[in-house]
């Protein structure tokens, strides 16, 4: 049966951050999962997810000065020595909150800087990374995410992910396969995920087009979610939607998914 994280960045923002987990726990969720967490320390953290017996399922590494409009290191010449400061940071936080899976942003294209250049970074950089965590059973992940929501982002199509991935060659670095990115970029999303199932570490959901519940819009959900059965996918399904309105008035998509 298909296990759901619910990403806390976007779901139950009606509090504080560190009250989303008792919520997501009381709403049926056994994992979590949210965009960064450096903003909060670790052992607060580690107490949320004890008292709420929840799984940390997922977190990204550090992305730069997020607020300036860096999104992500490991694709920056020139940036290596912040993209190793990252990866300590986010090894720390993965360790004290039991988090098996890192998300590694690669940052945006750079207009003056040729694209092998910064492909041969990323590359680089995954490598490193992958001899620092692989020691710790910790898998790292590359997501490509729609040219719409995240402008200039590096890495924006499945198939440049496998690219990247085959070149990488590390056994624990691995595909982030975001349902509702793959059908704005390609579309064809259960053939794609069928033709890269064994390259996927992860997987997160939202409506098409508008990243909300994911009960309406463009993609049958149901009959993903039985698909995902059919392949015996036994990892956690990110929910990084954005709710309508109360968190758990639309969670009725939920409640039918794990019946």
């Amino acid at each position: 049966m298909t296990r759901f994280a619910a990403n806390l960045t976007m779901m139950f923002n009606e509090t504080g951050f560190l009250d989303r987990f008792s919520r997501a726990a009381s709403a049926g969720f056994r994992g979590v999962e949210y965009l960064f967490p450096y903003e909060f320390e670790a052992s607060a953290i580690r107490s949320e997810l004890n008292r709420n017996e929840l799984t940390q399922a997922l977190f990204n590494l550090p992305p730069g000065n997020w607020a300036a409009g860096e999104r992500g290191l490991a694709a920056l010449p020139g940036r290596e020595k912040h993209f190793e400061e990252s990866v300590a940071l986010a090894l720390a936080y993965a360790r004290e909150l039991g988090c098996e899976r890192l998300h590694v942003m690669a940052g945006l294209r750079q207009p003056d800087i040729p694209d092998a250049l910064q492909r041969q970074t990323f590359v680089r950089n995954l490598r490193y990374a992958a001899r620092v965590f692989k020691p710790h059973g910790i898998q790292l992940l590359i997501e490509p995410i729609n040219c719409y929501d995240m402008p200039g982002y590096y890495l924006s199509t499945p198939q440049q992910a496998q690219s990247l991935l085959e070149e990488v060659g590390c056994e624990n670095v691995a595909l982030q396969f975001d349902v509702y990115h793959c059908q704005i970029m390609t579309g064809n999303v259960m053939a794609t995920m069928r033709r890269m199932w064994p390259l996927i570490g992860h997987i997160q959901i939202a409506s098409v087009p508008d990243r909300h519940e994911p009960d309406e819009g463009e993609m049958n959900y149901p009959w993903l979610f039985r698909q995902l059965d059919v392949l015996g996918y036994g990892g956690w399904v990110g929910c990084e939607y954005r709710p309508r309105g109360n968190t758990e008035a639309g969670l009725g998509w939920l409640q039918q998914a794990v019946l």
